[in-house]
Formats: structure tokens, sequence, C-alpha cells
């Protein structure tokens, strides 16, 4: 799956199957589903996990606990807008599957 076909499954009630937990809990937070996103990447401890889990703290607006799973992933903290570093990690994401 791409990006565009990813972005436009946003409109559905329940995110397409095959999903990996990380693009999962992306799917649920681009569906405004916070806090079904946060448990969704709690649940695993893989680096992909982590960085989404840095991207929901940073937009909770917890910058210390987002530099922690910044670092459990990896990663560089993110500067940009929310929106923007939801695509990368999106785009990232289905690039690696």
């Amino acid at each position: 799956m791409d990006f565009t076909a990813f972005k436009a499954t946003l409109e559905k009630g329940e995110p397409p199957e095959g999903l990996t937990i990380p693009l999962q809990a992306l799917w649920h937070d681009g569906k405004g589903a916070w806090e079904t996103a946060h448990r969704r990447v709690q649940s695993d401890p893989g680096r992909d996990a982590a960085w989404v889990h840095a991207y929901l703290h940073r937009k909770e607006g917890d910058a210390s606990n987002a530099a922690y799973w910044y670092r459990r992933a990896g990663r560089s903290a993110a500067k940009g807008s929310l929106e923007v570093e939801w695509e990368v990690i999106a785009e990232a994401l289905l690039s690696s599957t």
C-alpha cells in the first residue's frame, strides 16, 4: 500500500487488514483517536513503534516524554509541523513493509 492509498483509508470505519502496529496507531491518530493510537504503540517494543510513540507524545505536548521515545527510536526529535511528521512517518513505514 502506498501513502495515498493509506491516507484514503481514513474515510473508512476500520483500519485496513495487515497493517503493522505502528501503522495501525498512525491510522487511529489520523482519525483523531489519540488514546487508541497510544494504546497500540505501548504494546510494541520495536523502533518503529517508538517513533510513532514519540510523535504521539509530541502531539500531546509532552516534550520530555517525546524526547525519550525519539531516543528509543534512534531518531532526532522532529521540529516541523505535526501533520508533516505524521506523513513522513507513514511514508517511511509503508515503504518498509
